[in-house]
């Protein structure tokens, strides 16, 4: 029994009919229809694709769950159920049911059972909550993640070969790797900002409502409180207190939900600070979803009346400044790829101009620390200064060599 997790539109179906392709397998999409009709559906399917015939009515998914491990016995077979989540909206019971048939027929089985879903706090409670029947049932979990930067590089290779640094940075910024993001740019063949940002700001753009498409569901009637502090801290209003102070509530509970329950946030504490440290500040992990809710929520009245223009414009007025915040994230997430360090992080200090590091790297076998500034442009960066932030680390790791790096576009 294999878990397969990932957020919308990051490619698990896709992946999934693609491994299965060839191999003698079902693939059932759990679709928000009664349990008959379902059934009704998913016994075709089954008849179709493992060449069998199933006699008498099967009204319930109990029913052909059971049929399906009992026929395991005999063959091997691989069953993808998509959507898995759905079944909480059509019959709960379903889960207790499968718990109980799965317990009893799982020793004799040569069944290849794949659960997947897209909402991220449905199947954790499913797979992780100690009360639900299937807690700890599955013998593997897949989460399936947007592609790595050497693979966004590919990609732009293939299609654009002459890509700029600048073309780079857009294409991760919008897509951050999200398979149908990119798919989406890639068949357009929206290489440059330029291109990009006309794809995005358009009558009828899949991008526009796209958020909304992939977070209401997730966060039901309190979507309107998420959605404010998903757009607070994609403007980097990213502190507990600060986003409090705004919207005049209590918003622990969220912040919460929001990091464990729909993996959209994290905390961010300073390098080498405590765990308990209230220096946190708070970030959204999918590139797409902040810019999302930096500019296309936040400006919400003028998509809403068709003024794309004016909110493109607000875009390209702040590109530079919103896009070096990014190019930070791209390097350390290259420096995370490369695998190299024991600890990548920020860094900085509290108080009114105070210290601020743009990447700490270590390597603690080698007895090394790295320090980073990241700016658009080389000329900006200035190294001395660079390592006057960086004394008061220096002096922890006395005995660790130092190195001092600035990061550009150029190198990219």
């Amino acid at each position: 029994m294999t878990m397969v997790v990932g957020r919308r539109r990051i490619g698990k179906t896709v992946l999934l009919k693609k491994t299965i392709e060839k191999k003698p397998s079902v693939y059932l999409f759990v679709s928000r229809k009664s349990e008959v009709l379902l059934c009704e559906e998913f016994v075709r399917e089954v008849e179709t694709a493992l060449q069998v015939q199933i006699f008498g009515e099967i009204k319930t998914f109990k029913a052909l769950f059971a049929y399906l491990m009992e026929l395991s016995k005999t063959r091997h077979f691989t069953v993808v159920l998509d959507e898995f989540q759905e079944f909480y909206n059509i019959n709960p019971a379903v889960y207790s049911e499968m718990q109980n048939i799965w317990d009893s027929n799982k020793n004799e089985s040569q069944i290849n059972l794949i659960l997947c879903g897209s909402m991220y706090s449905m199947m954790k409670k499913i797979f992780e909550h100690s009360k639900e029947p299937l807690f700890a049932r599955q013998t593997e979990k897949i989460v399936v993640r947007a592609f790595d930067i050497q693979t966004i590089k590919e990609i732009l290779n293939d299609y654009h070969p002459k890509y700029t640094s600048e073309d780079l940075l857009a294409f991760y910024l919008f897509t951050g790797g999200v398979a149908k993001y990119v798919e989406l740019f890639v068949n357009k063949k929206c290489f440059t900002l330029k291109k990009m940002l006309s794809e995005i700001f358009r009558d009828q753009s899949y991008f526009l409502e796209e958020g909304k498409q992939v977070l209401i569901e997730e966060f039901g009637k309190d979507y309107g409180v998420y959605f404010s502090i998903l757009s607070l801290i994609a403007s980097s209003i990213n502190t507990r207190s600060d986003i409090e102070s705004i919207l005049n509530i209590s918003i622990g509970g969220y912040l919460e939900r929001l990091e464990n329950d729909f993996n959209l946030i994290r905390k961010n504490r300073p390098a080498f600070s405590k765990q308990g440290t209230k220096q946190v500040r708070y970030v959204i992990e999918d590139n797409f979803l902040n810019f999302w809710f930096r500019f296309i929520y936040k400006y919400a009245s003028a998509i809403e009346i068709g003024n794309y223009d004016y909110v493109r414009e607000i875009v390209e007025r702040d590109y530079t400044t919103y896009s070096g915040l990014v190019l930070e994230k791209y390097f350390m997430q290259k420096l995370i790829e490369g695998k190299k360090f024991s600890m990548i992080g920020n860094y900085w200090e509290s108080g009114k101009n105070a210290n601020e590091i743009d990447i700490v790297a270590v390597n603690d076998l080698k007895k090394q620390i790295s320090f980073f500034e990241v700016k658009r442009k080389k000329s900006r960066i200035n190294i001395p200064v660079l390592i006057e932030k960086s004394e008061n680390l220096s002096n922890i790791h006395s005995t660790y060599k130092k190195f001092h790096i600035g990061l550009s576009m150029e190198d990219m």
